[in-house]
């Protein structure tokens, strides 16, 4: 009798909730009840306190604590998705967790099931699984603790490399900045590349489109454009330095890893974090990958840094998007695409920024990649993207294969930010060449139906032609450590053509006892023609190029210095030019790199470095 009071006693006096009662509680009750009637005779030899106190202590050390999950099953899978059935209270975007440890993220919130996308090979799931929430939104790692590393759309490293751990997460799916705290687009970001810096200036916060055909260039533009953020990332100020993210979407893992291997080659990882959702990952990852990209781009711009992100490409975004909304059966629309395709990409672009001072300062710089068939502009997703942006760079395959490399269609390619985003210098150089070369490709059409040209049409096509040859430029390479580069170029072309013939000979099995004899006599005649070069340091025009460099080369050309020189020559003009400038004016490149400007007395000097070149280079 004694026991069973004690244990109704005791059930009375935990509390309920839901009308559960634990199970270990019950336990520990009953274990209680036994031990307490076994041991009467102990009672009847202790006093009422102390086994009051005993009582006491045990009940108070029972685990009363119940884990209350929210399940669901599953009713169906297959193509990545799974209908969920009892998951009530499940939000959208939440991050749930199968049985097999799966991870997916309800989308379809239906009255009678839930619409899950997996995250992953759903041959591990089957019907019937459990399902169960785990209360948090989908979010990803992000920091500094990330640069240098490939990372997949959750996150997760896939580089081979050490796990790491970040300090901190945030959500994928953020809303963008409303309008008071953004300022407008102020500061120049520097591609490296002629056309672009010149022609389409890119300002940070801004957000631009690279749009083409397949295999025109896209992706080089903005590797370029990632390698020559090196110049400023390896100085100590941080107001300089812009943290890049590229996020590779559909493309193959072997593209992906010749990708980073560039990168690497180029001792540009170290502040880059590549996010890779591959055509061999799931759908639902391919859409994930941009957004989870974009959270970490934004962990810089709102600690008061500046990063750039590279989306390559969003036309296989939108179509993992488009199977994963038929799967879920949405009702399909323009081209089968869903109905809120560019809301997709607009609450992803939108996120692109320049906070005011009161903010941090700090951007966020967006170059969406896009797609296009044949060159069909018009399609749905490239006229949506181009409507979201601020301004679009467009590639043209008929001038790619003209060998005009960057193929960029001046014409059809804009910034509408402007002249904001230039440095003062190249606002003064390149002011009219878009112009010029607007009325060169004008005059170009009809040139070809008639052969008596006025002097006015005969210079405009001049013009044209030259500055068109100016804008070509290599891709791909990286600052080199300073070299030596003779003054004298004569001398120097025929010994080192002389022993690039003599040194192919020899790898082709020929004897080398000639070519090691020649390699002898070749330095004793570079000592003979004067070549010191111990005496002229220079580092190796890169690719891409400093903006005083492409300041330097465009004024030549702009100001009507080369017309006179053949079209061919233009090319081979500039690599000597930039060489003879980095080895005897290094002072005056430095001045139109502090001052951000060119000043009556730094025209004159480069006009006068200009023609002096000029006429040792023609003769």
């Amino acid at each position: 009798m004694f026991s069973a009071r004690v244990a109704a006693a005791f059930a009375r006096s935990v509390p309920r909730q839901g009308g559960l009662i634990s199970r270990n509680t019950l336990c520990v009750a009953s274990v209680a009840a036994r031990n307490i009637h076994a041991s009467k005779t102990h009672f009847q030899r202790t006093g009422t306190a102390e086994v009051s106190s005993i009582l006491e202590e045990r009940i108070l050390g029972a685990d009363t604590s119940a884990e209350l999950e929210e399940t669901g099953r599953v009713l169906s899978i297959g193509d990545g998705i799974a209908r969920v059935y009892g998951l009530r209270n499940v939000q959208a975007e939440e991050m749930v967790e199968f049985s097999s440890g799966l991870k997916g993220m309800s989308l379809n919130l239906e009255p009678d099931n839930v619409g899950v996308v997996v995250f992953g090979n759903d041959r591990l799931i089957k019907e019937g699984d459990v399902v169960k929430r785990t209360g948090a939104i989908v979010d990803v790692p992000v920091g500094e603790e990330l640069l240098g590393r490939v990372v997949d759309a959750l996150g997760n490293p896939i580089d081979g490399k050490s796990s790491f751990t970040s300090k901190s997460r945030r959500r994928v799916g953020l809303k963008a900045p409303g309008i008071i705290p953004r300022i407008s687009v102020r500061e120049p970001m520097q591609t490296g590349i002629k056309a672009v810096d010149s022609l389409v200036p890119i300002g940070r916060g801004q957000r631009e489109l690279i749009i083409g055909d397949r295999q025109t260039g896209k992706t080089s533009i903005a590797i370029d454009t990632i390698i020559n953020q090196k110049r400023f990332n390896d100085g100590a100020d941080e107001k300089k330095k812009l943290y890049c993210i590229y996020v590779a979407i559909g493309q193959k893992r072997s593209t992906v890893a010749q990708l980073v291997k560039r990168l690497t080659d180029a001792d540009a990882m170290k502040y880059t974090i590549v996010v890779s959702a591959t055509a061999s990952d799931a759908a639902p990852l391919q859409y994930l990958a941009p957004y989870s990209g974009c959270s970490m781009g934004e962990y810089f711009r709102d600690n008061g840094k500046h990063a750039l992100i590279i989306y390559d490409d969003l036309s296989k975004q939108a179509v993992a998007y488009r199977q994963m909304s038929l799967l879920l059966r949405r009702p399909p629309g323009r081209e089968a695409y869903p109905g809120d395709v560019f809301y997709l990409h607009s609450r992803l672009l939108e996120r692109a920024a320049k906070m005011n001072d009161s903010f941090g300062g700090g951007s966020l710089t967006a170059l969406p990649v896009i797609e296009t068939q044949a060159g069909d502009v018009s399609a749905y997703i490239p006229t949506n993207v181009i409507s979201i942006t601020d301004g679009q760079i467009f590639l043209e395959t008929e001038l790619f294969y003209k060998g005009i490399r960057p193929a960029i269609n001046v014409g059809l390619s804009v910034s509408r930010v402007g002249s904001a985003a230039q440095t003062r210098a190249m606002k003064q150089v390149a002011g009219t060449m878009k112009l010029e070369l607007a009325q060169y490709r004008e005059v170009a059409a009809f040139a070809q139906f008639g052969s008596d040209l006025d002097a006015a049409t005969q210079q405009l096509l001049n013009r044209g032609v030259r500055l068109t040859e100016l804008l070509k430029q290599g891709q791909y390479a990286f600052p080199s450590a300073p070299t030596t580069f003779p003054s004298t170029f004569a001398c120097q072309q025929s010994i080192l053509q002389t022993l690039f013939n003599h040194s192919c000979g020899c790898l082709s099995n020929q004897s080398c006892e000639p070519f090691f004899l020649l390699l002898v006599v070749s330095l004793v005649l570079m000592l003979t023609c004067g070549i010191k070069l111990y005496n002229h340091k220079v580092v190796i025009k890169s690719v891409p190029m400093a903006i005083e460099e492409q300041v330097a080369v465009i004024y030549a050309g702009v100001r009507g210095h080369l017309d006179k020189l053949e079209p061919s020559k233009i090319t081979k003009f500039e690599s000597a030019f930039l060489a003879h400038v980095l080895s005897q004016h290094e002072a005056l490149l430095s001045t139109i790199r502090t001052e951000g400007k060119i000043s009556d007395q730094t025209e004159a000097k480069l006009k006068e470095i200009v023609t002096n070149f000029l006429s040792t280079f023609e003769a």
